[in-house]
């Protein structure tokens, strides 16, 4: 998500809000800005698109206040311009907000609401500000009462909001839902923060907010309703990290730690790999490589090889060159007949899985190029192939791979995107990559929220089961693999992913009463399909779990993911699987981030 920054009660705000902005950096983002008030009323505004060492330039000493806001932005609801960046504010520049999130029906409140003011920017976040101005300015609300009325209009959409009055400009408006925000209570003064990372050099103490609460955030005071409108006391915690579990935060574990660190590597691949126009910046010679080349072959194990057959819906689609996705360890001694101009995209996150380099050992004999994308620089696989590609998704400790896989496939989509436009591919061209990573971080961040509810389907279906099955037909096929190797990895549950055509064909004897059957449906074309598989399943005794596309689900449905292209929804359809493999662990008291006979990095063959 975007980082959210705020503070009330102290005379170093402006230092306050720009180090926890650079605290947030590792998120990714195209542009900053805040907004700070000082003691004679004055408003100080500065925003600015690029790097936040862009913003501290223009950030000189008349910019100075008792409190303020700040945010670092990811486009997703128009360009990168400082109009489009944060705080937004009304147009008498009494309100200022800024926001993570998407609103959903931002359109449609536009239109009923605010058909007569003129907007500066071109997000979702500027109608909330507009609408708060209106309800107060011309409806006669209170700040809290019209914060509260514009929230009630929002549905399901996710935000994490920071207002300020500017005529009361110490009193600062919290809300969330679906979107992280914490309070951080500190000596004589208050901060706000989508992270605690921004706040650790302020307090340690902080106070979470749950989804749907409403917050006034005062110096020396936090009132706090829930959604229900009841006045509340929320408990705080200390993050109090023992230097030996440093690169393990707050987290118990390893797992939900890089699981929670998904969206945040979507942006970052975004930051890395796209210019400010949503171009992928790649090496011409690569894709001058890739382009000559008459098939391609993506080598990989285990879950890299899961985003592998991902990767090859994604370049037959937008290179239009035949791909082909191969289990290294049989690759590597198979002898395969090979076309005149083959091209090896090797995936690993380590860069050291040996059967791989098997693999990559055999071609570069031959002299065929190839390409590693791994987490690791300097591997051996990076070393030993002609080009390399880095996922940028940070140390990843935890056994079960969860953010090397979702980072492996976006960087397959960037790379695909590149290789397409340049020979003019027009799904390549019109695949709109930057804006489709921000909905895809949006998404998972969603789904990463509703932990309770897949903690409880976990503990009633899984942690008990003997075995459990994924389905799907096309992408959501490649998922459930992945799916189910996930939970039986870690969680030691004998599960497995079919294609769900194929249950008929012989599986379906192994149905018995209570057998967990998972289906995912994110394909508009297949979705009726699975969906009467299912039905089969379940007449046999089976209980049914679905995890569906919003645009294509249906009441009764367990998991319903936001909207993205259809070809990037393994990036979100994974999550749920992800926890759900977490949880039955967990509460199995098995080791999540240590399964029995597992290692991280495949060294032998």
């Amino acid at each position: 998500m975007c980082g959210i920054v705020g503070v009330t009660g102290t005379d170093n705000s402006v230092s306050i809000l720009i180090n926890g902005l650079e605290k947030l950096e590792y998120r990714g983002y195209d542009s900053a800005g805040i907004l700070v008030n000082d003691s004679e009323s004055n408003n100080h505004l500065v925003k600015q698109t690029g790097d936040i060492s862009n913003l501290k330039k223009l950030v000189d000493n008349k910019v100075k206040g008792h409190s303020g806001i700040g945010h670092t932005r990811w486009a997703t609801h128009g360009g990168v311009t400082v109009e489009n960046s944060h705080p937004q504010f009304s147009n008498d520049e009494r309100f200022y907000l800024v926001h993570n999130g998407v609103i959903e029906n931002y359109k449609e409140l536009k239109q009923e609401y605010l058909s007569d003011v003129n907007f500066k920017s071109q997000t979702d976040t500027e109608v909330i500000v507009q609408l708060v101005d209106k309800f107060v300015v011309k409806d006669g609300l209170s700040t809290k009462d019209a914060f509260k009325k514009a929230i009630s209009l929002l549905g399901n959409s996710s935000y994490g909001f920071l207002l300020i009055d500017t005529e009361d400009p110490e009193t600062l408006y919290v809300a969330k839902n679906k979107s992280p925000l914490l309070i951080g209570k500190c000596d004589g003064y208050n901060v706000v923060c989508s992270d605690s990372v921004a706040m650790l050099n302020e307090t340690k103490t902080f106070m979470e907010i749950e989804d749907g609460d409403f917050l006034i955030v005062k110096p020396n005071s936090v009132f706090v309703e829930d959604k229900n409108g009841k006045e509340v006391t929320r408990d705080t915690f200390e993050v109090d990290i023992d230097p030996s579990e440093a690169d393990k935060g707050t987290y118990p574990n390893y797992m939900l730690k890089e699981v929670d660190e998904q969206p945040n590597v979507m942006r970052h691949l975004a930051s890395k790999y796209l210019d400010q126009d949503g171009m992928p910046v790649i090496d011409k010679k690569l894709l001058d490589d890739i382009n000559k080349s008459d098939r391609l072959y993506i080598v990989g194990a285990g879950t890299s090889y899961h985003a592998g057959l991902v990767g090859k819906a994604l370049f037959e689609k937008m290179v239009k060159i035949p791909t082909e996705v191969v289990v290294s360890s049989e690759f590597a001694y198979a002898d395969p007949l090979l076309p005149n101009k083959p091209f090896f995209i090797f995936l690993s996150q380590s860069g050291e899985t040996a059967d791989s380099r098997e693999v990559l050992s055999n071609i570069n004999k031959k002299g065929y190029s190839s390409l590693t994308i791994t987490n690791v620089a300097n591997s051996t696989l990076s070393r030993e192939a002609t080009y390399t590609l880095l996922l940028e998704a940070g140390p990843e400790i935890s056994v079960a791979s969860t953010k090397a896989y979702t980072a492996q496939i976006a960087l397959e989509a960037i790379l695909a995107k590149a290789v397409g436009i340049s020979i003019n591919n027009e799904k390549a061209n019109n695949f709109d990559i930057k804006q489709q990573l921000g909905l895809v971080a949006t998404g998972m961040q969603a789904v990463i929220e509703e932990k309770q509810q897949i903690e409880e389907i976990a503990n009633e279906y899984f942690v008990k089961a003997n075995r459990a099955f994924y389905i799907g037909r096309g992408i959501d096929y490649y998922v459930s693999m992945e799916a189910s190797l996930k939970l039986k990895e870690i969680s030691y549950v004998q599960a497995e992913g079919f294609a769900s055509g194929e249950l008929k064909h012989g599986t379906i004897a192994l149905i018995e009463e209570g057998t967990p059957v998972i289906g995912i449906i994110s394909q508009d074309k297949t979705a009726g399909l699975t969906r009467s598989n299912l039905e089969e399943t379940a007449a046999r005794g089976a209980k049914i779990i679905t995890i569906a596309k919003q645009s294509i689900a249906k009441d009764g449905d367990t998991f319903i993911i936001p909207d993205v292209d259809e070809l990037l929804t393994p990036l979100v359809t994974v999550i749920p699987a992800q926890l759900l493999a977490y949880y039955t662990s967990l509460n199995k008291n098995l080791n999540v981030d240590r399964p029995r006979n597992l290692a991280k990095s495949v060294t032998v063959q």
